[in-house]
């Protein structure tokens, strides 16, 4: 088969023929219709963060795509079966999955970063963590449920605990920060968008957001989000991975209000300890999204609540996929989410 390998820190991935993988017991091998690239690959291959599995490896980690082989044992799948395949996969007997908190599993393994990822014509995949894929979704593009969509719905419904009726800002347009203003507007929040580019807060407005704050165009955005809300956010999420952000998000919450850190920085953060003892304010983190999850995103997904067709900007078949990373690169604001079509 053919597949993007990733050699090195520094340097762009190299399509290769490799062999195709064989499904041992309790597996399936998945013929790939797309992946999407994401900021995590980037950060393997621009900025030195080290996988788990060395390379030479295979990168991406948000695949769809059909059912080519069963391994022994496995009878809940057939060869063409559409399936979304999560982006990280859990042990199920540990103590975070046993209190349902799957996603920080103590054994948690990662496509493209423990094991070869979805970057080919084909991946390995445990039969049990595969989810269908109704044939509503677009093959393709639903790729993108599997991380860019998944990871801030938990961010969102579970880490931030957003009702209807809540308001809530959200930084950082991006893919991320984008989907996150489309599950806030989809569970009945208001949405104020912040962000720097005025062509991706457009898109917002689009995708639910119910007032944009342009942040290069304020001197103090906690004052002008708190006087829209009378008094802050119920809750902020940071999509970035940026300290200056974070600490706005955190400036903007009300008494009593939470901010979520979706985005990942490996640099100090300063926060007010006061504020947070004296107003009974919170900051927490979110990562990846829970297993119990998938089908109710891919359900709203179905019935039209979160859009994907509409996040998928851009196109590229694995001879271009480092034109993908790219785009990425360039902060084009027309770019919401890329996907590598095998």
């Amino acid at each position: 088969m053919r597949a993007a390998i990733f050699l090195g820190a520094h340097q762009p991935l190299e399509v290769r023929e490799v062999p195709t993988p064989t499904p041992g017991p309790g597996e399936i091998l998945v013929k790939v219709a797309a992946c999407g690239i994401c900021h995590t690959d980037m950060h393997y291959i621009d900025h030195g963060v080290p996988t788990f599995k060395k390379p030479p490896m295979i990168l991406g980690h948000e695949p769809s795509g059909t059912v080519a082989e069963l391994g022994q044992g496995v009878d809940n799948w057939k060869e063409g079966d559409r399936v979304l395949l999560p982006a990280v996969l859990t042990c199920g007997t540990c103590y975070n999955c046993r209190i349902g908190k799957e996603n920080i599993c103590d054994n948690m393994v990662m496509f493209g970063n423990h094991v070869d990822g979805a970057y080919a014509e084909y991946v390995l995949a445990p039969a049990k963590d595969a989810l269908v894929l109704p044939d509503e979704l677009p093959l393709e593009e639903s790729s993108i449920i599997a991380d860019a969509i998944s990871t801030p719905y938990h961010a969102v419904v579970n880490r931030g605990a957003v009702k209807a009726g809540y308001n809530v800002a959200i930084f950082g347009c991006g893919g991320v920060g984008m989907n996150a203003v489309q599950v806030a507007a989809a569970v009945g929040a208001s949405v104020i968008a912040v962000d720097v580019v005025p062509e991706k807060l457009e898109i917002a407005k689009k995708l639910g957001a119910t007032a944009v704050v342009n942040a290069s165009e304020v001197e103090r955005i906690d004052k002008v989000i708190k006087k829209m809300t009378g008094g802050g956010v119920d809750v902020s999420f940071e999509a970035i991975g940026n300290p200056t952000t974070i600490q706005q998000a955190f400036s903007c919450i009300r008494k009593g209000g939470r901010t979520v850190v979706i985005g990942y920085t490996d640099k100090k953060v300063e926060l007010p300890a006061a504020k947070i003892m004296f107003f009974e304010q919170e900051i927490v983190g979110s990562l990846g999204c829970r297993p119990v999850d998938y089908p109710r995103i891919i359900e709203m997904a179905r019935i039209g609540k979160i859009k994907v067709n509409d996040l998928v900007t851009a196109r590229f078949g694995l001879d271009e996929i480092n034109k993908g990373f790219d785009l990425m690169r360039n902060s084009d604001p027309h770019a919401l989410r890329s996907i590598a079509i095998p």
